[in-house]
């Protein structure tokens, strides 16, 4: 489940007379994006100067997601420095793919708007409910996964090579790639969730800033799942 967004979300953060809207999280939205596409270009059109940045960038942004989440007032200060350096990180990974893989780049973008709208769709016809079983489920998946990678990092580290099948284009690591995909994607249906219950229990206006951000910590790694997986069809 996304860190970002849960049952505490909105829980101890005051409420004021302004207060927050599923117009405002929309509108704040579409500036985080407008911002990591400004980003995106630049690591895609200079890549000899963002690849050697990747990993001090990556340390960067995860240093002000965990800030936002856990001072929740500081998001409209440091969000769009959080989707200006994933813009960087995405640009150039998605570089590199498209070099090995022609192509990739718009089928991902492509796929990955899809499914948003999909899941969209499908939240607000209530073909999708966010009972308290998703949540148990989707959570509990999406820890095992996250789990699962750090493992596998900490392994690498090491020069240990424990979860091969993670990067593995055979059937297995496709079908992994799958499994992670749809937990990905499920995950927004409890980010829509929770933007709505921040809505109906009048969070103050800053909320539309966060909401904004949660969904794209989502976004983003719905993308990189499909292009991995996208990749390992292609290989």
């Amino acid at each position: 489940m996304n860190p970002a967004l849960n049952d505490k979300t909105f829980s101890g953060i005051g409420y004021t007379e302004e207060r927050m809207t599923v117009s405002g999280v929309i509108n704040k939205s579409i500036i985080l994006w407008m911002i990591l596409a400004v980003g995106a270009y630049l690591g895609w059109k200079n890549p000899a100067v963002t690849a050697p940045l990747m990993l001090p960038i990556c340390i960067i942004s995860l240093i002000l997601a965990l800030v936002i989440i856990f001072k929740k007032t500081t998001v409209a200060i440091l969000s769009p420095f959080y989707a200006f350096g994933e813009g960087l990180l995405m640009g150039t990974l998605t570089l590199f793919f498209e070099k090995d893989y022609p192509g990739i780049a718009f089928n991902a973008v492509f796929l990955t708007i899809s499914v948003l709208f999909c899941m969209l769709a499908a939240f607000k016809a209530g073909i999708i409910k966010a009972t308290n079983k998703f949540y148990l489920i989707v959570g509990i998946s999406t820890l095992a996964i996250f789990l699962l990678y750090v493992a596998e990092l900490i392994l690498s580290l090491f020069g240990i090579t424990g979860f091969t099948f993670i990067h593995s284009s055979g059937t297995v690591g496709i079908l992994f790639s799958v499994f992670v995909v749809i937990i990905a994607a499920l995950n927004l249906i409890i980010d829509f969730d929770m933007i709505q219950k921040g809505v109906a229990f009048g969070a103050p206006k800053y909320m539309e800033w966060y909401g904004a951000f949660a969904l794209m910590v989502t976004i983003i790694w719905l993308y990189l799942e499909i292009l991995r997986l996208l990749g390992k069809v292609r290989r």
